[in-house]
């Protein structure tokens, strides 16, 4: 089954994409009933963008990002994190990944960097941040083997159980 990778009218497809997260991050009706209003708010932004990827029609992975703002809800809550750990310049001059998400069955492809790489090089800005539960896992691999850098760890999400890890990588990212 060949994979397409391309732009993705995200609100149209929001309730298909948070199927896609529910499953790859373990997510309850109720949390994937907030996140759709987030994600929702997240496309109106400037600059905002989202890519999917699909195998027989079917969205299978998808990815949105757009450049940061100091006054987004996310950067607020890593700043003092960046600040104490010399890095709150990553802030200024970044596209943020906000969410990347792969179905399981399709995780372990190339799918995640396919979508990660093929967002950040058509931005404008010279490099990348993001954050990811701060344990070794799969998905901060992949970070790390893109050439993204631990700039916090242990960061606390207001309502999110787990610690982060926010990362940031120059762009463009490191291929293989």
């Amino acid at each position: 089954m060949s994979l397409v990778i391309g732009p993705l009218d995200l609100p149209a497809h929001v309730d298909e994409a948070l199927a896609v997260q529910a499953v790859a991050f373990g997510l309850g009706a109720d949390e994937v009933a907030v996140r759709r209003q987030i994600v929702l708010r997240h496309m109106t932004y400037p600059g905002a963008r989202a890519l999917g990827a699909t195998a027989g029609g079917r969205l299978v992975g998808f990815v949105y990002g757009m450049p940061n703002d100091r006054t987004h809800w996310w950067s607020t809550v890593v700043e003092p994190y960046l600040r104490a750990r010399g890095h709150e310049d990553w802030l200024d001059g970044s596209f943020v990944i906000t969410e990347l998400h792969v179905h399981p069955a399709y995780q372990n492809r190339g799918v995640g960097r396919s979508l990660i790489t093929t967002i950040t090089d058509s931005a404008n800005e010279p490099r990348s941040i993001l954050s990811a539960i701060d344990i070794d896992s799969p998905a901060r691999g992949l970070y790390h083997s893109l050439g993204y850098e631990d700039l916090a760890r242990q960061v606390l999400f207001p309502s999110a159980p787990r610690p982060y890890a926010v990362m940031g990588a120059p762009l463009p990212l490191r291929r293989r």
